[in-house]
């Protein structure tokens, strides 16, 4: 059966409005620093076991670098890629993910013309109040009846596995994560998709080292997770790598899927 074709774009007057996270100075070295392929596989996989069996066509927001669209391939199964960085979707595109510029706050796609929308390691960065609501509501509306969207939930959380980095940072981490699950379950409830399924993965590569977490940290890397309170960044990391044994890793993160169908 030949696969199916992406469903024609609405005109995409007005929308691109800016990144959400400008990550062009980093898209070349982006992969690397993120675990690469193995973590690429295990997101991929674990995606592709939360589609229906009839999915057609998916759109991938937040594409990134396309490491992880790439690899959301089986038979008749057709994927279009967005991101708001052109850095980013300059990668996904070179390797060979058809990618459209824009943020997930306004798809260009028309209404019930989609069977998935994706979201991996996205909703965690949108901390603009009321953006998580919008994308979750925009997914809604582009996909068809018994169609689903598939979304990491709890990503920052995922890299609590009980050492001493964790110990350093509890202090300062962000009250209330933009993708925690509850809310992210009450904002796809309002529109229309209900739970569905989930999946959990591991982050190969991702264990954090004290001086990994500490240049993470002085990179701006951590801002949906880390806001230093009562201390600067510099010192915050200089806590960091003071640890013991700071250039090994601890534990691998294992980061949860949540799926919803849209009724």
């Amino acid at each position: 059966m030949p696969a199916a074709p992406i469903p024609a774009a609405v005109p995409a007057r007005g929308l691109r409005t800016g990144p959400l996270v400008d990550y062009d100075a980093e898209a070349d070295a982006y992969d690397a620093t993120r675990g690469g392929v193995p973590r690429a596989e295990a997101a991929a996989a674990a995606v592709l076991g939360l589609l229906p069996p009839g999915t057609r066509t998916l759109l991938d927001l937040g594409c990134g670098t396309g490491i992880v669209t790439a690899r959301l391939h089986r038979p008749g199964l057709r994927v279009l890629g967005l991101d708001a960085s052109s850095g980013m979707a300059a990668m996904a595109s070179a390797r060979g993910v058809p990618v459209l510029l824009g943020t997930g706050t306004r798809l260009p796609f028309r209404t019930g013309s989609l069977d998935a929308v994706t979201a991996v390691w996205l909703l965690h960065l949108l901390r603009e109040p009321g953006t998580v609501a919008a994308v979750v509501a925009e997914a809604g509306r582009v996909l068809r009846p018994g169609g689903v969207f598939v979304t990491t939930v709890d990503k920052d959380a995922a890299h609590d596995v009980g050492c001493d980095i964790d110990e350093v940072l509890a202090a300062h981490l962000t009250e209330r994560p933009s993708d925690e699950a509850a809310e992210v379950t009450a904002r796809a409830a309002a529109a229309e998709l209900h739970p569905h399924g989930r999946a959990r993965f591991t982050g190969h590569g991702q264990g954090r080292s004290p001086r990994g977490a500490a240049e993470a940290l002085l990179a701006g890397r951590y801002a949906s997770r880390v806001v230093p309170r009562g201390i600067t960044a510099a010192e915050l990391a200089a806590r960091l790598e003071a640890l013991p044994e700071p250039g090994v890793p601890r534990g691998e993160p294992t980061y949860e899927l949540r799926s919803f169908v849209r009724t």
